[in-house]
């Protein structure tokens, strides 16, 4: 079998051609295969979904009960056969319940990564190498430019800063689904203990992370909280609200965003941040190159990112490798490619 007859790229996504499904398609479909729950790869509409049960939970707290005509979860390791391809999923390491979709059909097996990450998060599953013979891979920090620092070591710039400026609100902007969360579990783990205040569009999230067992301690809304209690406080807020007038409520703020593109320090300027926080839900560029070398492939592809350095990183490698040329992903995550060429290998 080709890997084209497993899988291929199409106008509303991966197809695949054997088992007659797509993986995170860009537009409403019979049959979904689901990595994780941002917006970008996971779409309300379809008629069926499989995914982790964590996925289909957040798809259902974001899009409401009926996103799909039917679902199905899977846990992690468990397999099923979708019209004579074996399926799998396998721990992303990118946000709470991301999956890498695994195919298998007459011996060929393919490995659609999602959007992934091999560095330490307390709040999801780590991420798994799965051997296959074809491997599908992001790019979104597909540059050799793109090392990211510990999220420790980050985390303690925000909290130094806290104790610097304590009578100072600082305003921490991050994605509502995994980054803000993370961001929570560092702060505790690194000895912070004072509430954590979070902007209302966080809070269902928030919540369902505490179901799942996650210990991110006293969280509590902003709305309705006296003005007084934000002196030397840490709010965290999706990075759209950061320049409306939802902002304004709080004196004199500091500006923090935590986002792996804060190692473009033109990018931070742009956004008016003070204190950038280089934290990424995201391989960095050493990161995709273990991680890819982890799985023991013979072929790349690549869905999205700096597609061609990572090509030309494993064409020198003597892997076959391709770029997919992929479009509709990194519409909603705020660690996406931006799209105003601010940084290198900004998308188009």
């Amino acid at each position: 079998m080709r890997p084209e007859d497993l899988l291929c790229p199409s106008p509303k996504g991966l197809y695949s051609p054997a088992g007659d499904f797509y993986v995170d398609p860009t537009r409403a479909v019979p049959r979904a295969l689901i990595t994780h729950g941002h917006s970008d790869h996971a779409r309300a509409g379809h008629a069926h979904v499989l995914a982790t049960r964590q996925t289909l939970d957040l798809m259902a707290i974001r899009y409401g009960e009926g996103f799909a005509g039917s679902m199905q979860a899977l846990a992690y390791g468990e397999a099923v056969v979708i019209n004579g391809v074996r399926v799998s999923l396998h721990p992303a390491g990118h946000v709470l319940g991301s999956a890498q979709v695994r195919l298998e059909k007459d011996g060929l097996v393919i490995v659609v990564s999602g959007d992934y990450k091999d560095a330490a998060d307390p709040t999801c599953a780590p991420f798994e190498p799965v051997r296959c013979h074809v491997f599908v891979s992001e790019a979104t920090f597909g540059l050799p430019v793109f090392r990211h620092p510990p999220a420790a070591a980050e985390t303690e710039k925000l909290l130094a800063s806290v104790r610097i400026f304590p009578e100072r609100t600082h305003i921490v902007g991050a994605y509502s689904l995994g980054k803000a969360q993370r961001m929570m579990a560092l702060m505790r783990a690194a000895g912070h203990d004072a509430p954590i205040y979070v902007h209302g569009a966080l809070t269902a999230i928030t919540d369902y992370y505490g179901t799942q067992g996650m210990a991110l301690g006293d969280i509590r809304p902003v709305k309705g909280t006296d003005k007084a209690a934000f002196a030397g406080a840490v709010v965290i807020a999706p990075p759209s609200s950061m320049t409306d007038i939802w902002a304004r409520r709080f004196a004199d703020p500091i500006t923090c965003f935590a986002s792996g593109w804060m190692r473009v320090r033109a990018r931070a300027r742009q956004r008016g941040v003070e204190l950038p926080l280089v934290v990424s839900d995201h391989a960095d560029w050493d990161g995709l190159c273990a991680s890819i070398q982890a799985t023991g492939c013979e072929e790349l592809w690549v869905t999205h990112g700096a597609e061609d350095a990572l090509v030309h990183w494993a064409q020198t490698r003597q892997l076959r490798a391709r770029p997919l040329h992929m479009v509709g992903y990194g519409e909603e995550d705020e660690e996406a490619a931006p799209t105003d060429g601010s940084a290198p290998g900004a998308a188009p």
